[in-house]
């Protein structure tokens, strides 16, 4: 049951009512009538904009439509009152009634409760990760990874079709660097003193596996061979090692993906389907030769002025056209790109999202103006940029891995901390607001610790099942829903609270799905978790309000069917995190 779903539906009911009835103009537009919970409690249970968004086509003054709706809803079912607030806002409170059937229809929903349809089946492409496969993932890369899979499955708990894609980036010269690094640690290998790593490649120890493989693979051959016939072996046999490393990587992070789409597949002989795609908006006067302006301030050293193949971005919003081929000839990462998005959408995404690190938010507005370009406007780009994480122990920055050898992985830090403790800490930030992931503070067992203040209070939920089941062992956990007229006794304010904000988790999924914002879910749990815990320290100072009370079955059945709406709340949205919901704490 979801409360806010409920009352649009009333509503837009009783405007059709007042439209009928002559009160208002007929054939007025509802679709943006809007339920919500009001700025302050204390102005009731719900607020409609209905007399706001129609007064205008109504012709009429939206305190007058706002008077003779509130007449109407005073009627309904569940009303306890309606008044009319500012210009024209409508505030609805409800009955205790109504909020203990709610309760009861969120017993009788079980896991199911807070599953939407709002997705209709429709199909999304979360692009996410997409490291270059030159070595482990290291923390920046999990914020977006944890990011993107938390999204996909909040958007498949809301009713879309997900397909979680990377993008690996095995074309264009960090491969060949990767390759030459490998060949490298392949003669160390085979006993030579390589001495320091030069500049320019990797140093990371990760490699020394890969090279030891080769070795044991090719034995000697490949030393006698130019580097024009070695490097595409070793790349190709370098590039599968990383990402075998990087999909143990995630794997740890319980992370997996649906497709691995290979930039190199977009690049044949003749230009594949890069080619193809510039000469299809070529064919559009989309794709032009000329010279850009130079850059404002002072010139890069690299700076050419020459005439190139550009991509008229800035017809679709962008500051600039964009070069698609560099001096050489070849094609820029941008024109991959743009082939990349179009074969998305012909595999028909018209929904994409990619989550990207900080470092590419120049790059968001010449992709979306790709997008708009190759899809004829019908498809639509949200690119989500993850900040930096700043690791810490004890408030001093954490030292780089000697394995990874410039940078801490990933699973570095997973292998310290534990999966569920990275995924939560990872979603208490707006992904585009910088992260602090103290490793002291997100171990300790204290409220200060919002995972563990979470997952503390799933397993206080579970532990209050345990200690009933002892008190009153026919009662059965999960236990059937009771009716609402059994839960009338839940009546403290601390009790309504909860149970209000219990009621809200359908709209939570809907407006974090809506938004692409999967930390607003972290933060409901994290609500849900502090008024739960506050509610059992109310009842250790008010005995009748305990969720167990021996001497009234009736009191302990209604509170502890609220005791499991917190549990079945908790245990859903927990899981759509990625978090496992504890019974126990250990």
């Amino acid at each position: 049951m979801d409360v806010f779903r409920d009352f649009t539906a009333r509503i837009t009911g009783a405007v059709e009512a007042m439209s009928a009835a002559g009160e208002l103009p007929p054939g007025l537009d509802a679709a943006r009538i809007a339920v919500e919970p009001p700025r302050e409690s204390s102005h009731g249970d719900l607020a409609t904009n209905a007399a706001m968004v129609l007064a205008r086509d109504a012709g009429m003054k939206p305190r007058d439509i706002a008077e003779r709706l509130a007449s109407r809803l005073r009627a309904e079912p569940g009303v306890a009152s309606v008044d009319v607030a500012g210009p024209g806002f409508v505030n609805l409170t409800l009955t205790p009634e109504y909020w203990h059937e709610v309760l009861d229809a969120l017993i009788r929903a079980g896991a199911g409760f807070g599953r939407s349809r709002i997705g209709g089946g429709e199909r999304v492409n979360v692009e996410y990760v997409s490291a270059n496969p030159t070595g482990p993932m290291h923390v920046g890369h999990c914020r977006g990874a944890v990011f993107g899979d938390a999204l996909a499955s909040l958007l498949e708990f809301a009713g879309y079709e997900v397909t979680r894609e990377y993008y690996v980036n095995d074309a264009g010269a960090q491969v060949d660097v990767l390759a030459r690094s490998a060949y490298l640690r392949y003669r160390e290998a085979l006993g030579e003193e390589i001495g320091d790593i030069p500049e320019g490649l990797y140093p990371g120890d990760y490699l020394k596996p890969v090279g030891a493989a080769l070795a044991q693979r090719y034995g000697e051959s490949l030393l006698a061979r130019p580097e024009s016939e070695w490097l595409p072996t070793v790349r190709q046999f370098a590039i599968d090692a990383m990402m075998a490393l990087i999909r143990d990587d995630l794997a740890a992070l319980d992370i997996h993906h649906d497709v691995f789409f290979s930039e190199r597949s977009l690049i044949g002989p003749d230009g594949g389907r890069v080619a193809a795609t510039i000469d299809e908006l070529r064919a559009r006067g989309l794709v032009y030769e000329g010279r850009l302006p130079p850059p404002k301030g002072q010139l890069p050293d690299d700076w050419e002025d020459r005439e190139q193949t550009l991509f008229r971005a800035t017809a679709f919003g962008d500051d600039v056209d964009r070069p698609l081929m560099k001096s050489d000839g070849s094609y820029t990462y941008f024109a991959s790109d743009i082939a990349y998005h179009r074969d998305k959408f012909e595999r028909g995404f018209r929904t994409m999202i990619d989550v990207w690190g900080a470092d590419h938010g120049g790059y968001v507005k010449r992709m979306k103006a790709a997008v708009k370009a190759v899809s004829g406007g019908e498809a639509e780009l949200d690119i989500k940029l993850c900040q930096l994480v700043r690791l810490l122990r004890g408030g001093e920055p954490v030292k780089m891995s000697k394995r990874a050898g410039e940078f801490v992985t990933l699973r570095d830090v997973v292998d310290e901390v534990g999966r569920d403790v990275v995924r939560f800490i990872m979603l208490m930030r707006k992904n585009d607001a910088t992260l602090d992931f103290d490793f002291d503070k997100v171990t300790e067992q204290s409220k200060d610790n919002p995972v563990f203040y979470v997952q503390y209070a799933h397993a206080r939920a579970h532990s209050v099942f345990r200690q009933a089941a002892e008190a009153f062992p026919d009662i059965s956990y999960p236990m059937p829903a009771p009716g609402a007229a059994a839960l009338a006794i839940l009546a403290d304010p601390a009790e309504m609270s909860l149970l209000k904000l219990l009621a809200a988790f359908p709209r939570t999924i809907e407006t974090a799905a809506a938004a692409h914002e999967p930390h607003r879910l972290a933060f409901y749990l994290h609500e849900v978790a502090s008024d739960f815990h506050g509610l059992w320290n109310r009842g250790k100072d008010l005995p009748q309000l305990r969720f167990i009370n021996l001497g009234d079955r009736v009191s302990t059945i209604a509170r502890l069917t609220l005791v499991q709406a917190v549990a079945s709340v908790l245990s859903a949205g927990l899981r759509v995190l990625g978090v496992e919901p504890l019974e126990e704490m250990r």
